[in-house]
């Protein structure tokens, strides 16, 4: 019998001795020393305790895991190797009594139900047999009752023909088939003797009297005459002389006598072959009668609702228009939520210039420096937050200024209530301040100007007012309806009186929301995160958004995972106005994309697929410029300069904003297109991508993994990063530059007159020349011009002022001037002395 110590079983069991002793006090156990001596049997009676205690049964083990480690060595290039471990592991479950009789039962009812469907399918199928066979009857008696009166006037002249008269024999029913094989089977059979003379003509005579007499007493409308040697009247002649029935057109199939008329329907826009397969004809058919109308197509081109509803009333179809937002229509509709609206805190912009102090201000308000944390000291990707301040809280967007991210401004501008137009006082008007306000009015959202950097001492308010008032922004005390602040971002004067403009404005639109509605936002910024996958900013607007839920977003869709603030905390749901980062979605969607909440998982799988074939469709549209017109139209044509860029960026907006940018850029003869573009770091597919369409690989604010580093060592490709969106746009600019080459530029550098000719046995004729205007060079080549119109273009062989040679002479200056291979020159002729110069071309 083994025996240890209280202290050696704590030693084993890793737990401390003072617990042991609790729990062996409270198991019945006498123990209440640390070097008191513990048998098996209490050893038992104590687990048998923790057992009850923790709600276990004392019983025998249900589930066995077996694992299995194997360690194997690999061999890779060079001498290296690679040791792979190998982990398998099996659990067997000991299933009870009573699992083991349901599982049994299971399968029993399962087993009736399958033969009771068998038993069901017989019955339909012997049913379905039974109503054929009757068809068939009826459909041979009715054939029968057709032919007799032409038979009957027909057999007229029976006297020279021997005609036949049969009745026409019924089906038998399978049974009696049977049952008549069966007694032919039991009756013993007769031996056969030779026939005789004798016995055939007893025959005849007996066939010829049975012939007369089912003539006789056959019923008229079921008598069919027809000739002995005719085999084609549907009967079959068996051995004995009996007839069968031949079975004529079994499935009873007529081919159309007509045109199948099919109804044919057409959405907004329908494919080549999607009109085809509705009208059941080939594409080719389709193609073939377009271009008859004079309109080529190709199979898989998109046609629109009037086109492909001529070309199907054309081909004798009717025409069924329906609207192909009906999954949406249907979602609105399912989306519709009655509730209480309550107040909701207003969503402000702050828009501006470039260094006008937008973020600054921000910071000043919610304590935080983000302008420390941007390259390059701008904002480059739109920033969400939200403060509580005394009067209440309010959401904030701060929007880039840079005029790149236009279309991020507007998108900001689209989803707020109230816009901040932040104006430096020492700087004035500028191009992007024009450009958010314009946004502003186009969404018809009211403006707040902030005016910054009033500490400085040349700052001037009242010129931003005259600025903003040639923009139809007129301040209060000038008779308008906008609210000008004086602010300081760095001093911090102002912002209390800022935010209570902003809060009285939002008191004026009456904004209002329904929290206890499903979930409905607008995406902000959305980006791919390494570790996290696709994550997406959302500004809620209406609703409650709340960890768990079904969020259909654009063309993607996903159960939201996780919520964080916009400090990174993780938080459970979302009330209207409050932006916040969610997980969960199959994709990163764009800026600007509409965030719902819906039931179920098949829902908003199904609308995003619905969207993401409406956008394929849409973007197949666009893409029909190789159609044959535009291909006759673009013969002879000299194709463009092209540079490719793949373009990764670290979130969705700069990304378009980069990608809007780089679009603009070029001319006539050159152009930028992006071959490649997404949210993350520059992948091995990227580099493969850019190796393939001999492109050049940006990152922005991204980097590239070693598969891709390795390709482009390997390849030599060009690859650079940046963090500042200037050095890109600038960085193409270049490279356009420089697939534009350079022109050449013909620069005149002097003019001489021929005052008079002479000859040269050794020139031939020399002219005598004043240099009238500026210089004459030897070495440059020349034009002879007569009355201002060229007559020889060539070189100079000689330049001499009286028996010098010079290298040059200057205006006002007398020359002898030999023409190298011309000797016609004459008096008033003048002598053009030219360079040609290479003029590099820019955009």
């Amino acid at each position: 019998m083994t025996q240890v110590t209280v202290k050696e079983l704590a030693q084993v069991v890793d737990t401390p001795v003072e617990r042991l002793l609790l729990q062996m006090r409270e198991a019945g156990l006498p123990h209440t020393g640390a070097e008191q001596v513990v048998t098996d049997t209490e050893k038992q009676a104590l687990l048998a305790y923790l057992k009850r205690s923790h709600g276990d049964k004392v019983e025998e083990p249900r589930k066995i895991t077996l694992q299995r480690k194997t360690t194997s060595t690999l061999r890779v290039a060079g001498s290296k190797t690679i040791s792979v471990e190998v982990r398998k592991k099996k659990t067997f479950v000991k299933r009870s009594a009573e699992e083991i009789e349901a599982e049994k039962k299971r399968e029993l009812e399962e087993q009736r139900a399958a033969e009771e469907a068998a038993r069901q399918k017989a019955a339909e199928e012997e049913a379905k047999r039974q109503a054929a066979e009757e068809q068939a009857r009826q459909k041979a008696a009715a054939e029968a009752a057709a032919v007799a009166p032409s038979v009957a006037e027909e057999s007229a002249p029976a006297a020279k023909v021997e005609e036949v008269a049969v009745p026409v024999v019924e089906p038998v029913a399978p049974a009696a088939d049977a049952a008549a094989d069966a007694r032919k089977k039991e009756e013993p059979r007769r031996p056969e003797r030779a026939r005789t003379a004798d016995d055939d003509r007893r025959g005849e005579r007996k066939n010829s009297a049975h012939r007369t007499s089912l003539k006789e007493k056959a019923p008229a409308p079921r008598v069919s005459t027809r000739s002995v040697d005719d085999d084609s009247d549907g009967f079959r002649r068996g051995g004995r002389g009996k007839s069968k029935l031949k079975k004529r057109n079994q499935h009873g199939f007529q081919s159309p006598t007509g045109p199948v008329v099919r109804e044919v329907s057409i959405g907004e826009t329908i494919t080549v072959s999607e009109l085809a397969q509705q009208m059941s004809v080939k594409g080719a058919e389709v193609v073939k009668f377009m271009f008859k109308l004079g309109t080529p197509v190709t199979i898989n081109q998109v046609l629109d609702r009037e086109t492909a509803q001529l070309v199907a009333e054309e081909l004798g179809h009717k025409v069924k228009l329906v609207s192909d937002n009906a999954l949406e229509e249907q979602l609105a509709e399912s989306l519709k939520f009655e509730g209480e609206a309550v107040p909701r805190a207003p969503v402000v912009t702050v828009m501006g210039h470039v260094d006008h102090g937008k973020t600054s201000l921000l910071d000043y308000i919610r304590r935080a420096k983000v302008a420390a944390g941007e390259a390059g000291g701008i904002t480059q990707h739109i920033g969400a937050y939200h403060v509580e301040t005394d009067r209440g809280m309010v959401t904030f967007l701060d929007t880039p200024g840079h005029a790149a991210f236009t279309a991020m401004r507007a998108r900001g501008a689209q989803a707020t209530d109230i816009v901040i137009l932040v104006v430096a006082a020492d700087d004035g008007v500028m191009p992007q301040t024009e450009e958010a306000v314009q946004h502003a009015k186009a969404a018809g959202v009211p403006i707040v100007v902030a005016v910054n950097k009033m500490d400085k001492p040349d700052a001037n308010p009242d010129n931003i007012k005259n600025g903003l008032a040639a923009l139809d922004v007129i301040p209060e005390e000038w008779g308008g309806d906008t609210q000008f602040v004086p602010v300081s971002a760095k001093v911090g004067t102002g912002i209390d009186e800022l935010l209570e403009a902003v809060l009285l404005q939002a008191e004026v639109l009456e904004l209002k929301a329904t929290p206890t509605a499903p979930g409905r936002g607008v995406v902000v910024e959305s980006r791919l995160d390494k570790g996290r996958g696709p994550v997406a900013t959302v500004l809620v607007q209406d609703g409650t958004l709340r960890q768990g839920d079904m969020a259909l977003v654009g063309s993607n869709y996903g159960r939201v995972r996780a919520m964080l603030d916009e400090n990174g905390k993780p938080i459970k749901e979302a009330g209207p106005s409050i932006p916040v980062e969610i997980l969960g979605l199959d994709g990163t969607p764009d800026a600007g994309d509409e965030l719902t909440v819906v039931a179920d998982e098949k829902k908003a799988r199904e609308v995003a697929l619905f969207r993401q074939g409406k956008f394929r469709e849409v973007k197949l549209a666009r893409q029909q410029s190789a159609k044959l017109e535009n291909i006759f139209e673009s013969m002879g044509q000299d194709e463009k300069k092209t540079l490719n860029i793949v373009l990764k960026a670290d979130v969705r907006g700069s990304l378009e904003a980069l990608q809007g940018s780089l679009a603009t850029l070029g001319n006539e003869e050159v152009q930028v297109r992006v071959v490649g573009g997404g949210v993350g770091g520059i992948t091995e597919s990227d580099a493969n991508l850019a190796l393939a369409s001999n492109a050049v690989l940006f990152g922005f604010n991204v980097r590239a993994d070693a598969g891709a580093r390795k390709i482009v060592e390997q390849e030599g490709l060009d690859m650079r990063y940046y963090n500042v969106i200037y050095d890109i746009i600038e960085d193409v600019k270049k490279a356009l530059t420089g697939m534009l080459g350079s022109d050449v530029r013909e620069n005149i550098l002097g003019i001489a007159e021929v005052r008079d000719v002479f000859r040269s046995p050794k020139f031939g004729a020399i002219a005598g020349c004043m240099v009238v205007e500026g210089i004459v060079y030897r070495n440059r080549p020349i034009r002879v011009l007569r009355e201002d119109v060229v007559i020889f273009e060539g070189e100079l062989e000689s330049l001499r002022r009286f028996k010098d040679d010079m290298s040059e002479v200057r205006a006002g200056m007398e020359c002898g001037i030999g023409v190298k291979s011309y000797n016609d020159v004459k008096v008033g002729d003048k002598i053009e002395v030219f360079e040609k110069v290479q003029v590099a071309r820019s955009l």
